[in-house]
């Protein structure tokens, strides 16, 4: 399916504007705002125009905490991401069991797995494709490609987002639920995806901010830079990237969720069951 070309007036919406001569932040958001709009993207049936309106409002929230000029620099841009990954994980909604078997009745085991992966990459493939919608306006129009940095930025949030919360669901299929508070489940998740592995029981952490001054923050964020740089490609002129965005987010999160189940099933019993410290 062809990604249609994004209406002036949604792109207008979605545009970051700045008063003239203004490069710094603005007033920061709250985490909740932040998080609703992210969560919000990793539904299974957000429609294309939603998609694009939730893409546009995380490109208004980075520009108010970073500021346009930062984001061009990629070590801002990736700080941005790593802090913004860290402040989203603890809201990510992880279905249980019993729910995921009640949303796709007469599944269960490796053929429930096999949904869960096919559906999360649907949805980042979804949001490569409206990423690339959006960029591809900026080819086309006035303004220069202004917000191409920072739309970069908000794609690889809301596509990491659904990506752990496919790791979650996929513990619990497979008898390893993640337990504990938000801080503690998302400092799971967080370990999970930068390691691309089942979560071990056995590493007791903090916090999630004391976590990530360690070296999983470190590991994070190289991981982030890798999905970064790749998703570079969704800014091709006209419709290509919005083509390939999706394309590639489509494999990249069927390979993670392979790894993921692979390693689950390796080790089915994952260890003592000690939940993460707080």
């Amino acid at each position: 399916m062809v990604e249609q070309p994004v209406p002036a007036d949604e792109a207008a919406e979605n545009a970051p504007v700045l008063p003239e001569g203004q490069a710094g932040p603005a007033t920061p958001v709250d985490d909740a705002e932040l998080s609703r709009a992210v969560v919000a993207l990793t539904g299974d049936d957000v429609p294309v125009q939603d998609r694009r309106r939730l893409l546009g409002r995380l490109v208004r929230i980075e520009v108010g905490e970073r500021g346009v000029k930062d984001l061009f620099r990629p070590r801002k841009a990736i700080g941005w991401v790593t802090d913004s990954v860290t402040r989203v994980a603890p809201y990510i909604p992880v279905r249980d069991l019993e729910t995921l078997r009640a949303h796709h009745p007469g599944l269960d085991g490796d053929a429930l797995a096999e949904r869960l992966i096919r559906n999360a990459s649907m949805v980042t493939a979804g949001i490569g494709a409206a990423g690339g919608g959006i960029a591809a306006v900026e080819w086309v129009a006035t303004p220069s490609l202004l917000s191409a940095p920072v739309l970069l930025a908000a794609e690889t949030v809301a596509v990491v987002a659904v990506e752990m919360k496919l790791i979650g669901e996929l513990h619990a299929v497979y008898g390893r639920p993640i337990n504990g508070s938000g801080t503690q489940r998302a400092f799971a998740l967080i370990q999970a995806w930068a390691e691309r592995r089942g979560v071990n029981p056995l590493r007791v952490g903090g916090s999630v901010a004391a976590a990530m001054g360690t070296a999983l923050r470190k590991e994070l964020r190289d991981r982030l830079l890798k999905r970064f740089g790749r998703n570079l490609s969704t800014m091709g002129p006209f419709l290509t990237g919005a083509a390939v965005g999706g394309f590639l987010n489509r494999r990249a999160t069927l390979s993670l969720g392979d790894e993921i189940r692979k390693d689950l099933k390796s080790n089915p019993g994952g260890g003592d069951q000690r939940v993460i410290e707080a």
